[in-house]
């Protein structure tokens, strides 16, 4: 396959390139892959984003603006001969009439392609940028005064998703809370200030959540944590990148081949896959993904567990 260039090529360098990421932690964690093989080849970016921005410290290597106000933004861009967007449309609708050269990803993001969504952003670099030096790491690399999975025994769940489709049912997020308790494990909720009033009985059963100023705050502690057990969301990527051993719970196959997380352990675990038809797929997932399913799939991610054995059961 020819290598598709920039729109604003500098004879055969794409000159500067200003990647202007999404306000989704997750878009953001896999769209570093190309950020990072971009680097890997001599290519000069700053990326502009808010997750992006807020967790700067972990991207050392890496130049990050805060995403500029839209009425700055041709002021912004204007420095650089290409800009890079995911989606069409967003963060910044109108991209194309602020800067001349502007390349998004929309094909490769839902088109046909095979591979997880990291996994489409490499072989992108590869195939169509045609970039010698690709991989798949999106370059997120700790503080050095944290330490991994100090906190063994810790498992942080997130029970909740950008969009009520992707939830799986609250009260069987809390069986499962009480069933790992029962093992002797420290279960914590991950949930975001927006989404707490869905979730006011916490303290009544008994599960803490603590609370974290910014998506810094929670990548710190996620990294000091044991496990990690979701839906389908942009934290289950931030743990996967921080190599937590991860559970994403998703609603159909085929979704979670596109958007499953991509690095360290990961264990998708999907509902009973004899029910016909996708929309029916759709509409009972929730009803046939049981606290039964999750915890084995949990059970047998900790049997394979090589660090479990050797390390102490720290809890906080």
């Amino acid at each position: 396959m020819n290598p598709l260039p920039f729109p604003g090529m500098i004879g055969d360098r794409p000159g500067r390139i200003a990647v202007v990421m999404s306000n989704a932690i997750g878009d953001t964690l896999v769209l570093m892959v190309i950020v990072q093989n971009l680097l890997r080849n001599g290519i000069d970016v700053t990326v502009f984003g808010r997750p992006a921005h807020a967790l700067r410290h972990w991207f050392p290597d890496v130049t990050i603006q805060p995403l500029p106000d839209e009425a700055d933004l041709g002021a912004t861009l204007a420095p650089y001969d290409n800009v890079l967007q995911m989606h069409r449309n967003q963060p910044m609708p109108r991209l194309t009439e602020a800067h001349p050269y502007v390349l998004d990803l929309d094909d490769v993001v839902f088109g046909d392609h095979p591979g997880c969504m990291a996994e489409r952003f490499a072989n992108f670099c590869r195939d169509e940028l045609g970039l010698s030096h690709v991989g798949l790491h999106n370059g997120m690399t700790p503080p050095p005064a944290l330490r991994h999975r100090q906190y063994i025994r810790r498992i942080a769940i997130h029970p909740e998703a950008s969009t009520e489709d992707k939830r799986w049912f609250s009260r069987r997020f809390v069986k499962l809370a009480h069933d790992l308790r029962r093992r002797g494990y420290d279960v914590n909720f991950v949930i975001a200030p927006h989404e707490r009033e869905r979730w006011f009985d916490l303290e009544r059963w008994g599960i803490p959540a603590p609370e974290f100023g910014n998506p810094h705050e929670l990548a710190c502690w996620l990294y000091e944590s044991g496990w990690f057990i979701g839906n389908d969301s942009g934290v289950g990527h931030l743990a996967s990148s921080l190599n937590i051993p991860t559970i994403s719970l998703f609603r159909r196959r085929r979704v979670s081949e596109r958007w499953r997380p991509a690095w360290g352990t990961v264990n998708v675990v999907l509902p009973w896959q004899w029910v016909p038809t996708a929309r029916l797929k759709e509409k009972f997932w929730r009803q046939t993904l049981t606290c039964a399913r999750v915890l084995s799939a949990f059970q047998r991610m900790v049997r394979d567990d090589g660090n479990t054995a050797e390390r102490g059961s720290g809890r906080q």
